[in-house]
């Protein structure tokens, strides 16, 4: 038979075409994109960190094309999904270009371009534009449709967050022993009221080799008498407010004024009630050194888009999961017993804590006299609302200022239907109909108007020259709760 037996003519001819197109386009080969990445400019040096990369993706693909075009992020982690590096994000916006100047991605390390399940999400997109994918942990193009490759790239990926994890675990086991057992400062801005130390050689000897010191806490003496004056207003029952009032009448710098060159972010204007309150809830003051006051969560980014990855969220534990050293790890400003007594003062007056107030409308009123959101407020073991007119406890009342507004829950909810059918009626009919009293009489009736009010973005102003409550819709109506 001409040309060979049973196709094999055929057959070659097939396999000579697929490695001439494998082996690149015209004469140079392939055309490749690197795409490479360091976490962080600290801890890494970029230069030798990017050149290695440079030399793997140049080494992979010698004799199959030379790379013409670098994508390469500093500073990002390889938790992020590509969406969110720079770079990377670059390189998939470059994809459907015809023209972008290359046909195939080189990788010179697995772990720097992918985490997790991000290469089985990434994959795809390169298969749908013809983009090629080599990898040195294949040793050549990835190919899509071959299930070991894909079990590969799939193991690699939870290699690489396994790797992320363990480092993690590792850590924080590390800073916890060091917390606990050594009372070791572990670095950060020292606290109000303190200072740094010197406290000889770093204990890990090779840090000590390259001149590295460790550190401790000691007291101020030009902030530390303030942190005792401070715990010793709130023990004689005065307000976080007052105290506030009382250390801006007085002129004493703020922390971030007194210590401008730890907190260039911050303005140093004047003391505020959360920095006031973080100082009084702080344990350092004790002596002890205390760690994990804070977690770091992990929340999607867009719950309807999980590709785009997660982000972090700083969130405060509660004090039972608190690392507290076993011993004084440096002097100490406030006694254990006054720093628990100013926490105790610090709780909720009255029979109903935290946890038993509920605000239904909070977020849909505003004030009808100088147009704020009206603040939560418990009133007489009541929910109710009020407005400061943006005056705060810790300045000085201007005397000109409209008093203060205060409105109870239990006098707009039973309105709500009221208001709602009076609104009804006069998108229906611009001149308006007048109907009877019409109440809430159960909660579900109430949560359902709320909720309705919620998903059409309407806000509810209460008057409190008329005492009535009215939409911020175009045709107003108004209810009076008189």
């Amino acid at each position: 038979m001409p040309g060979g037996k049973g196709g094999d003519a055929l057959a070659a001819w097939a396999e000579r075409t697929g490695r001439r197109r494998a082996a690149g386009h015209g004469r140079g080969g392939l055309r490749f994109a690197i795409y490479g990445r360091v976490s962080t400019e600290d801890h890494q040096d970029p230069v030798t960190s990017l050149a290695r990369q440079r030399d793997q993706a140049a080494a992979l693909v010698a004799g199959h094309g030379q790379i013409v075009a670098e994508f390469c992020d500093v500073g990002y982690s390889r938790m992020l999904a590509w969406a969110r590096r720079p770079q990377a994000a670059a390189l998939v916006a470059a994809l459907a270009d015809p023209d972008r100047g290359w046909d195939a991605i080189v990788i010179g390390e697995y772990e720097r371009a992918f985490y997790g399940g991000q290469y089985s999400s990434m994959a795809p997109l390169f298969e749908h534009y013809g983009i090629q994918l080599w990898t040195p942990e294949v040793g050549r193009r990835i190919d899509f449709g071959a299930e070991d490759h894909e079990e590969t790239m799939l193991a690699l990926g939870f290699q690489s967050k396994r790797e992320i994890v363990r480092t993690k675990i590792r850590v924080r086991t590390a800073m916890a022993m060091q917390t606990r057992e050594q009372g070791r400062y572990l670095g950060g801005r020292p606290p109000y009221g303190y200072r740094l130390a010197d406290a000889g050689p770093h204990p890990n000897k090779v840090h000590a080799s390259w001149g590295r010191r460790a550190h401790r806490l000691e007291p101020d003496p030009a902030t530390a008498p303030v942190v005792k004056w401070m715990f010793a207003q709130r023990l004689a029952g005065h307000s976080v407010a007052r105290i506030t009032r009382a250390l801006n009448d007085a002129g004493i710098p703020c922390p971030s004024a007194a210590d401008p060159k730890r907190n260039p972010h911050r303005t140093g204007i004047a003391w505020t009630l959360s920095t006031v309150a973080a100082i009084l809830a702080n344990p350092r003051y004790t002596g002890h050194q205390v760690w994990n006051r804070q977690r770091t969560d992990l929340d999607l980014v867009d719950p309807a888009n999980t590709g785009l990855g997660h982000r972090p969220v700083q969130r405060w534990n509660l004090p039972a999961g608190w690392v507290i050293s076993a011993r004084p790890a440096h002097p100490a400003i406030v006694s254990e017993a006054d720093y628990i007594a100013a926490q105790d003062a610090s709780a909720p007056r009255g029979p109903a804590g935290p946890a038993t107030r509920r605000y239904l409308l909070a977020g849909l009123l505003r004030c009808g006299t100088c147009g704020r959101r009206l603040e939560s407020a418990w009133s007489n073991g009541k929910p109710a609302y009020r407005c400061r007119h943006g005056y705060t406890s810790a300045a000085r009342p201007d005397p000109g200022r409209p008093k203060n507004l205060y409105v109870r829950e239990d006098q707009i909810l039973p309105r709500l239907a009221a208001l709602a059918i009076l609104q009804a009626s006069d998108d229906r009919a611009p001149g308006g109909r007048k109907h009877g009293s019409a109440q809430v009489t159960t909660p579900a009736q109430a949560a359902d108007l709320i909720d309705h009010l919620r998903a059409t973005g309407v806000t509810i102003i209460y008057d409190p020259a008329t005492r009535a409550i009215r939409t911020d819709t175009k045709q107003a109506v108004a209810v009076s709760v008189g």
